[in-house]
């Protein structure tokens, strides 16, 4: 009588067995028993992460974490070629000669994270970029890219749909031009405090650009004309715009190009004014949460043309807004149907009276009295 063992079954068999393990030290264990099943256990693993990584919330490096070196990342990516996800975040030390294994296993490499990987350079990544031609996101947060880095992504990895450039200070709207007209399946672009972006390197953007992050940015008039120019945006964060912009600066938003636009952040723009916010409310029906804190020149008229047109807003925030009163605080309690949650804290100038009126009309509506600093998808309150 013929005998079989498990050995005797063919590889796919042995992968869909490991993939059906769904207790995570079986798994670990898998590649204990034999090299077959250790070879099995890494052409199955799909992303890697290192300790030393950032967390999504925590985006500074651990001072007990230690910083990978560049022999053992070439062994673990020798180990491991059929990755889709890395994250070297967090790998402070590691030099563009770390990233070389990457030209034999970084084909299939859908997403990259090397935030805060302050030893890449331009030269990484170049090296990437040719490595990686099948790359959909990479996060780049406080690395010393260029513009000469990004117009190397751009000519290689044409897919790319989700990039975060937050806090690299190098770069300039030339590498942000670059993407947006080489890589036309762009979703989300983040450049918050990149303090030489203006704005103009959006110019004749994909309509499939959705959600820009551009806080803490020197914009200029013309560049947020370019930001709203591929009229796909859903999701814009213009916080913290310099106080030289004028009252109606913001109107293009609400030109008829913006018609998607659900989330809308506009925290501390302290010179935007009743026109913009007029054209906004008026040219942007499907708003479902605007940011509006410390945006001190709203006046009466700006809060009655949100109560009138904004329609679909389900949260508001309002906070520490000088220029709020009873009457425009009566404008939003008569207006805006669908709102849920309205943000006021250090909104001084709200009588207690009114806001108890509020609270009686619309018993649904939720008073918070704690600021969101952060809105939309991954927002966090303090």
């Amino acid at each position: 009588m013929e005998v079989h063992s498990i050995m005797d079954l063919p590889d796919d068999c042995l992968i869909f067995i490991f993939q059906a393990l769904d207790c995570g030290p079986d798994r670990e264990s898998f590649g204990l028993t034999c090299h077959r099943w250790l070879r099995i256990q890494n052409i199955t693993r799909r992303s890697l992460q290192f300790h030393c990584s950032l967390s999504l919330f925590n985006r500074s490096p651990s001072q007990s974490n230690i910083d990978i070196s560049s022999y053992r990342l070439s062994r673990l990516l020798t180990r491991f070629t059929y990755l889709r996800s890395l994250s070297l975040s967090g790998c402070t030390k590691l030099p563009d000669s770390g990233l070389a294994q990457l030209q034999f296993s970084g084909h299939d490499l859908r997403a990259l994270h090397m935030d805060c990987c302050f030893g890449i350079t331009d030269n990484g990544i170049s090296l990437i970029s040719t490595s990686c031609p099948n790359l959909a996101v990479i996060s780049l947060y406080r690395c010393n890219v260029t513009d000469a880095g990004l117009e190397a992504l751009a000519c290689s990895c044409l897919g790319l749909r989700d990039v975060n450039l937050a806090y690299c200070s190098l770069i300039t709207d030339r590498g942000v031009s670059a993407l947006s007209q080489r890589c036309r399946e762009l979703q989300a672009v983040k450049v918050s405090s990149c303090r030489r972006i203006s704005g103009t390197g959006f110019r004749g953007c994909s309509q499939t650009l959705a959600h820009i992050d551009a806080e803490s940015c020197k914009l200029e008039p013309e560049g947020i004309m370019d930001i709203v120019s591929g009229k796909g945006l859903e999701y814009l964060n213009l916080s913290g715009l310099s106080w030289q912009f004028q009252a109606d600066a913001l109107g293009p938003i609400g030109g008829g190009v913006c018609e998607r636009l659900k989330i809308l952040n506009l925290r501390m723009c302290r010179t935007i004014g009743n026109e913009s916010i007029y054209s906004i409310a008026k040219g942007c029906p499907l708003l479902e949460e605007w940011n509006l804190a410390l945006c001190h020149e709203v006046k009466l008229q700006g809060w009655e043309s949100i109560g009138r047109f904004c329609n679909n807003l389900e949260r508001l925030h309002v906070n520490r807004c000088r220029n709020l009163c009873d009457r425009g605080f009566q404008a939003l309690r008569e207006g805006c149907r669908r709102l849920s949650a309205l943000y006021i804290s250090g909104s001084y100038r709200i009588s207690g009276h009114t806001i108890e009126l509020f609270k009686l009309h619309r018993g649904h509506v939720e008073i918070m009295e704690k600021e969101v600093m952060c809105i939309g998808p991954h927002w966090t309150s303090q």
